[in-house]
């Protein structure tokens, strides 16, 4: 929890009150249905938290935006979002139940009112969504298809509408269909040995053209 509150000095009351429970929830939960490993659950806020919050190295979302996170598992990384940006909503989808039933657990007992999960697979999501999250689920050439729909046309944030992936290792191969790929090194934020090859992959399929508009004397 240290390493946390080291790297997000600014979370308020509540939010330090709901990062505190989640290794306890997640660890009772993990004795019911395995979610998470037992090596990794030894090493919970650096694997799990502030993994996922790498992608809020990248951007803040802004309120009343909207993502999806695809592939949750048990609620990674969008659980952790959700926590840190309480005025967004988060759409969670997993397409095995059991795993959607321990999101709902956690959602309910930290009283997220910004998550909503569903079982179901990503081709079957069908809103619009200002973002699209995700951790190592599938290759990109597979991911993308699955999730380009689903982005809004209109954005309102520094970067464009598009997909935040978390991936490790070399990915020089993989994102050779998608030369636009822009990847963000998380060991240029967290200094753990964990996050050496971690990165947040951003892709955004959205391009605005330049009108130029000729007056007529």
């Amino acid at each position: 929890m240290d390493e946390l509150l080291k790297h997000f000095p600014d979370l308020n009351t509540l939010q330090i009150g709901q990062f505190e429970q989640l290794e306890a929830l997640y660890g009772e939960w993990n004795t019911q249905i395995n979610v998470i490993s037992r090596k990794d659950m030894e090493q919970f806020y650096e694997r799990h938290l502030l993994h996922s919050l790498g992608i809020s190295k990248v951007i803040q979302f802004k309120d009343g935006s909207t993502v999806l996170d695809v592939g949750t598992g048990g609620g990674f990384p969008g659980i952790p979002l959700a926590i840190l940006f309480p005025n967004t909503q988060f759409n969670l989808i997993d397409s095995i139940g059991k795993k959607i039933k321990v999101v709902n657990a956690v959602q309910q007992a930290l009283g997220l009112t910004n998550v909503v999960a569903h079982q179901l697979r990503a081709e079957d999501f069908t809103k619009k969504v200002d973002f699209v999250v995700s951790r190592a689920v599938t290759k990109m050439e597979t991911f993308v298809p699955w999730v380009k729909s689903n982005l809004k046309s209109k954005h309102q944030h520094s970067i464009k509408n598009g997909i935040l992936y978390l991936k490790g290792g070399d990915l020089t191969e993989e994102l050779q269909p998608f030369p636009k790929a822009v990847c963000y090194e998380l060991k240029d934020y967290f200094g753990a040995a964990f996050f050496e090859t971690k990165k947040v992959v951003y892709l955004t399929f959205l391009n605005f053209p330049v009108v130029l508009f000729k007056f007529i004397e």
